[in-house]
């Protein structure tokens, strides 16, 4: 069939049938990401502005830092093995069944992580049961990203997936306004020994309310209309698991090395922080006035993660990651010159251009593009294990920095700024190989062999689906 009534039909046919809530479910990402990233942020600020000082020993501050700034990365080794399981439980049981599951564990976790006792009072056990409870966070968080993007690009109507999966990475960065947000305050207003002694746990205990909101939230979503199509016609895989690494282990390792693109905001929160704030580096920046940073790159970040993620709705998934992880690994480099140059200014613009601007391409799309490169029945699984390993990699760059650039050596902005574009460039190098997807039917994502819509057709689609030219 080829007349504009026969185009419509055929296209109807390879998209899901059924109940579509885009807003309801791009709202429930939101809502959800931001509460579940909001624990998982506050212990990134924790590990670089205060656990050095009451979980390690005292003896050797750069030990200290480097070992600190490893239970973050700890978290990131659970990750896979998280992503093993939760993803196969996404693929089996429903997106919304996962994304409850990730929000209990997340929130009960980081609740307890507030009633550890320090070093001095315990000594070696304290480091060890915060490593246990950063396990348990990294284990959770693991099927976060990927089941409510997979959620939403499967309610979004076709030619909006970009624009409605950009809410889950807008919840992201929200959680992390939230994060720093709390701790601004009491570190303004706290003297250092309260905020060391008993400060810090505040903005954990407050997790009491992710685990209610969570609940509350994601059991009110509906179920994704293409989950609910294979279920109803018994078509979920016996292993998810195999299938995706049998049927889809190119694309995965593409997402994988994509995925070390989260060098940039373990560069911008993580390590920069530490450069900056932590005594032994000189630098001496002021903790709230460092928390400043991350608050406003992400309040930037989050206007405009919307109109990125429509924006590659109209020119496709590739180029905003390309360009956006080209540009972040170069600013990288300015960045780190402007702490260690003393200049907060400076470093607060850089922080927005790198982090909150150009960075944006490939965080307001990738949550489109990762699920879209593979079919339903194992999109929660393929996407989660190969995000989920890239990022493990990334987690160990805040350590392996402070161990190649410790306090008291030279040219750390240089030697870091170089390690950053190094790697962004390998994920602009695997977007680049990859296969282009915004224009391809849900039901055809995944298949290698799968056509693209033809651009005039892809238009009219897109403005029935209520996509305008600037939308």
């Amino acid at each position: 069939m080829t007349d504009q009534h026969g185009d419509s039909v055929a296209a109807q046919d390879r998209e899901p049938a059924g109940a579509h809530s885009p807003r309801k479910a791009a709202a429930s990402g939101f809502i959800g990401s931001a509460l579940e990233y909001y624990d998982f942020f506050i212990y990134a600020q924790a590990a670089s502005l205060v656990f050095p000082e009451i979980f390690f020993p005292k003896g050797n501050p750069t030990v200290a830092i480097v070992a600190s700034l490893a239970t973050y990365g700890v978290g990131y080794v659970a990750r896979p093995i998280g992503a093993f399981f939760l993803g196969r439980w996404g693929d089996l049981h429903g997106r919304k069944n996962v994304l409850v599951l990730c929000m209990l564990l997340m929130g009960v976790s980081t609740m307890a992580v507030a009633l550890l006792p320090t070093y001095q009072q315990v000594g070696i056990l304290a480091p060890i049961l915060l490593v246990v409870l950063r396990l348990v966070q990294g284990f959770a968080v693991a099927g976060e990203i990927s089941g409510a993007s997979s959620m939403i690009v499967e309610h979004a109507p076709f030619g909006r997936r970009g624009y409605f999966a950009s809410f889950t990475l807008q919840g992201t960065q929200f959680g992390q306004i939230l994060a720093a947000a709390v701790f601004l305050p009491l570190a303004a207003v706290m003297s250092e020994d309260s905020f060391n002694s008993w400060g810090w746990r505040i903005p954990f205990l407050m997790s009491a309310f992710v685990i209610i909101a969570g609940w509350y939230i994601r059991r009110s979503v509906e179920e994704s209309p293409a989950f609910v199509e294979e279920l109803e016609e018994g078509q979920l895989p016996e292993s998810p698991i195999v299938g995706a690494f049998r049927h889809s282990f190119a694309d995965m390792v593409r997402v994988m090395c994509m995925a070390l693109m989260n060098v940039i905001p373990t560069v911008a929160t993580i390590f920069g922080a530490a450069y900056a704030v932590q005594k032994s580096y000189g630098v001496g920046f002021d903790k709230d006035v460092y928390l400043w940073i991350p608050v406003i790159g992400n309040v930037v970040a989050c206007i405009l993660i919307p109109w990125v993620g429509s924006l590659s709705d109209r020119i496709g998934r590739r180029p905003p990651i390309i360009v956006g992880a080209l540009g972040s690994g170069l600013l990288a480099y300015f960045y780190l010159s402007a702490i260690s140059n003393h200049n907060v200014v400076l470093a607060i613009v850089m922080s927005i251009l790198m982090w909150g601007i150009v960075y944006q391409g490939y965080n307001a799309t990738f949550p489109a593009f990762y699920p879209e490169l593979f079919p339903t029945k194992t999109r929660v699984s393929a996407m989660a294990i190969s995000q989920n390993i890239g990022t493990m990699i990334t987690a160990f760059f805040p350590a392996l920095f402070a161990a190649l650039a410790p306090p008291g050596s030279t040219g750390i902005p240089l030697k870091i700024g170089a390690f950053a574009f190094v790697v962004t460039c390998i994920a602009a190098i695997a977007a680049f190989s990859a296969r282009e997807t915004y224009n391809i039917h849900l039901d055809d994502l995944g298949r290698p062999d799968a056509q693209p819509i033809p651009r005039e057709e892809y238009l009219r689609l897109r403005a029935e689906a209520g996509g305008t030219p600037l939308s």
